[in-house]
């Protein structure tokens, strides 16, 4: 009677040879994936921001990524989030610019940068 370990070394030798027949297949695909990575997605791509938003970030064209992080410093530099709540930003006299009002929860914050944020 066979164990399990002879069992398994059929099994073992043919999913090897397939992976070696496969490999080429996917030495291309890998290829097709490099040159769609060298090509920037829509968060990546970097965009103008607004001169209300520039004071924050400045004027350089960043990506999305880079802008909410620049935000996020700024916030947490001027300690302008709600010590109660803080899922909530308190904006200050540059922040109220971009927000276009007093208070703004972080999660309604993004779509306050997007209308700043041009292509």
């Amino acid at each position: 009677m066979a164990t399990k370990t002879e069992k398994a070394a059929p099994k073992a030798a043919k999913t090897t040879k397939a992976a070696a027949e496969a490999a080429p297949a996917k030495a291309a695909k890998a290829g097709a994936a490099k040159t769609a990575a060298a090509k920037p997605n829509a968060l990546q791509q970097p965009l103008k921001p607004s001169a209300e938003l520039g004071a924050i970030v400045g004027t350089n064209p960043l990506p999305r990524g880079e802008v909410v992080s620049k935000v996020w410093e700024y916030i947490k530099k001027h300690n302008l989030q709600n010590p109660t709540n803080k899922r909530e930003i308190v904006a200050d006299d540059k922040l109220k610019k971009v927000f276009g009002k007093d208070k703004c929860s972080m999660f309604e914050m993004n779509k306050h940068l997007a209308a700043h944020l041009k292509a």
